[in-house]
């Protein structure tokens, strides 16, 4: 299993103290030297959610480029990090400098006029579909739907999944905008993917969990695992013994057909 370094315990670090207190006295005194303590200690997650977001992004998108990214995502959650709403630190600053990340691609626009088309195609023919169907299409009645034949379906499904794990950090606004949810916040593990169990207020990550929730079971293991077992591709492709190539193509349909159910509720289709 994938792990960013080892030893994210309460480290013992500036002064003697234990992380938890270093992290009560930085939210009080915002002293430098504490907080240049926590960018070195948690510099390697930068690398290592960098490494996870550089796998299957084209040979254009440089490595470093994503690291340098990722260390505004890492700033900005030792500024913001609330130690005492019981979340690790870890957690949080995935997030943060995945976001980061993420956000970056967007604004340099790296993703080719073509790809980013095809994807947009493939998205709507899988939307129009299951709302036809009521029930989640197969990979033939999706093909059919566009012209092609089903290899030429997984080949498509192929070229776009590089760009498919930019599409998991859409954020969508639950009437504030200071709070957002984003789709990848909310998969959760599989005893969690229940809506009953959401808060009430919190209405669109409902709807997401009810949306991930509705999917094939295999394509829901896939998020599960990579999101928050936090597995790589390779790694999911042994323990569901299938090819990494495989679980790239069921990770981009889990995304697509994500979309295009979100998609769908937005327009009160479904």
């Amino acid at each position: 299993m994938g792990t960013a370094d080892g030893n994210q315990t309460a480290a013992t670090s500036v002064e003697g103290k234990t992380e938890e207190e270093l992290w009560q006295k930085y939210r009080k005194t915002r002293d430098p030297k504490i907080r240049e303590d926590f960018i070195k200690q948690y510099a390697p997650l930068v690398k290592y959610v960098a490494g996870k977001v550089a796998i299957g992004m084209p040979s254009s998108v440089e490595f470093d480029d994503l690291v340098g990214f990722g260390v505004f995502g890492l700033l900005d959650a030792i500024e913001k990090f609330e130690p005492e709403k019981n979340v690790k630190f870890k957690t949080y600053a995935v997030t943060r400098i995945r976001g980061a990340i993420f956000d970056e691609l967007r604004s340099i626009d790296w993703v080719p006029r073509s790809v980013r088309q095809k994807t947009r195609e493939v998205e709507e023919a899988i939307g129009a579909l299951e709302a036809q169907l009521g029930r989640t299409a197969t990979d033939q009645e999706i093909a059919n739907s566009m012209g092609m034949n089903q290899d030429e379906y997984l080949k498509i499904l192929m070229k776009i999944s590089g760009t498919s794990i930019l599409s998991l950090s859409d954020v969508w606004f639950t009437g504030d905008e200071n709070d957002k949810v984003s789709i990848g916040d909310s998969i959760e593990s599989p005893s969690s993917l229940n809506p009953d169990v959401i808060v009430e207020k919190d209405e669109i990550r409902r709807v997401i969990v009810e949306a991930i929730s509705e999917l094939p079971d295999k394509e829901k293991k896939i998020l599960v695992l990579y999101y928050y077992e936090d597995l790589t591709l390779k790694e999911i492709g042994q323990v569901l013994e299938v090819t990494e190539s495989r679980v790239s193509q069921l990770h981009t349909k889990a995304i697509l057909r994500l979309r295009s159910k979100l998609t769908n509720i937005r327009k009160g289709i479904i």
